[in-house]
């Protein structure tokens, strides 16, 4: 019977890897004459399809000055354009059906819809419309900034945490324009020119500084006649050049204290780590992932196992660390001190730091490793259940630079890590020299 167990929890232990390792969804990829790069994934479970167009373009491109201009270009798209008046846009894709949204980030500026196969033409009109006729008039910006500045009050400076993370990042990232925050600075969205954000779109949204990604009940055939007669009448216009923040070499340990308002002390910590598109290895890349799901980025982790469930000095803690993107990255760590404390700041960083330690002098063992593996490629898994998320992975790599083959060879990848290299990776990365940290300390408001 123990035998009969054993070989049920291996087989489940490898199913995430079984799945990722059979035939990839076929895949298919052309370029316009333009410079827009095309991906088309099949996959035909159900009769939808998801477009996604993403533009190489966020908040780390933006020059000092002009923080939040790739956000607010991205609220004026539908204030009219050539052949569609304010709004009427997404009246049209709803009536259809459609799913659809846009969102800005650090390095990239989407638009997504998703609906049925036999519309895809209409959102490829609409949207190679949009992304050459938009209106952009003044007094739309006018209402729209406000908009805008209302909203970074609300989320951002109203925000405890929020207010916090941005400006522990802004420390974090030494000499890289990651430091810049997607919304922008209040100050900076008080000036925002209209002239200026015209020349913005301009540039930025020319085809070949564009990526389409289309995933869903759809073939080659379908889309790529759709897609040259839309998108390849657009004009071939000079593209940016790609930027890749990159920090410094050793960036040097910082510390940043704040007085808030919180209803208990929390801790921040960050390293400066390469992402998949600055490492000179890749396969420290995946090691580090795996790092940060033995620490605290996976459920039974050891920061949560340790210092909340057993020393009970933390009421929360987590890790992220995200790859996928253009210039050097983060691993960030947030926590919350339990409340009342057991322990000061100090004294929390200190345990933070034991768990590191014994990660870079120790390798994990096997079964702890595999724990961690298992939990990134079931990630993978799940995400394959959905076109949005296929389509989301697949733009995000090559938006970034990448090729998007590398999603497929993931688990691949993970596999290869050895609890060895673990700690070496862990050592070489995990040091003083590439940390900040931030203490919150609470205000007494009585």
């Amino acid at each position: 019977m123990d035998t009969l167990c054993s070989r049920m929890l291996l087989f489940l232990g490898l199913a995430p890897f079984m799945t990722l390792a059979a035939t990839p969804p076929p895949t298919h990829q052309f370029t316009l004459e333009n410079g827009l790069q095309v991906l088309v994934r099949e996959d035909h479970r159900a009769p939808l399809v998801t477009s996604h167009l993403w533009f190489k373009v966020g908040s780390a491109d933006e020059a000092p000055g002009q923080a939040g201009l790739s956000h607010v270009l991205e609220h004026m798209l539908y204030k009219g354009s050539r052949k569609t008046c304010a709004g009427e846009a997404s009246r049209l894709l709803e009536s259809l059906g459609a799913e659809e949204n846009a969102f800005t980030a650090e390095d990239v500026t989407g638009y997504y819809q998703t609906l049925s196969p036999r519309y895809l033409g209409v959102v490829f009109e609409l949207m190679a419309d949009l992304m050459t006729t938009a209106d952009l008039h003044v007094d739309d910006l006018k209402t729209e900034l406000a908009v805008i500045r209302e909203e970074r009050q609300l989320r951002i400076d109203d925000d405890v945490d929020a207010a916090v993370l941005e400006h522990f990042t802004s420390q974090a990232h030494v000499a890289n324009s990651y430091r810049t925050p997607v919304i922008g600075w209040m100050h900076d969205l008080q000036h925002v020119d209209a002239e200026e954000l015209r020349h913005w779109y301009q540039s930025r949204y020319a085809p070949g500084n564009a990526v389409l990604v289309i995933v869903g009940d759809v073939t080659l055939a379908h889309v790529q006649p759709l897609a040259e007669r839309y998108f390849g009448a657009l004009a071939n216009r000079p593209v940016p050049r790609l930027l890749r923040p990159v920090e410094l070499k050793v960036p040097g340990e910082r510390k940043l204290t704040l007085q808030r308002n919180v209803p208990a002390e929390r801790l921040l910590m960050a390293f400066n780590l390469p992402g998949l598109a600055t490492a000179k290895d890749l396969h420290a890349v995946h090691a580090l992932r795996l790092i940060n799901a033995i620490l605290g980025g996976a459920h039974g982790a050891r920061l949560q196992k340790k210092l909340i469930f057993t020393d009970r000095v933390l009421n929360r803690v987590d890790t992220h660390y995200d790859e996928r993107t253009r210039g050097d990255s983060l691993l960030l760590l947030t926590a919350e001190l339990a409340d009342p404390p057991l322990t000061d700041l100090e004294g929390a960083q200190a345990r933070v730091w034991e768990q590191i330690e014994t990660l870079r002098t120790t390798p994990p063992s096997p079964e702890e490793l595999e724990r961690a593996r298992t939990q990134l490629i079931a990630q993978q898994v799940y995400a394959r259940d959905s076109i949005q998320e296929q389509a989301r992975h697949l733009a995000r790599f090559q938006a970034i630079g990448l090729p998007w083959r590398i999603l497929d060879e993931d688990a691949a990848a993970l596999a290869k890590v050895t609890p060895q290299q673990i700690r070496e990776v862990a050592a070489t990365w995990l040091t003083p020299e590439r940390l900040s940290v931030a203490h919150v300390r609470k205000v007494d408001v009585r």
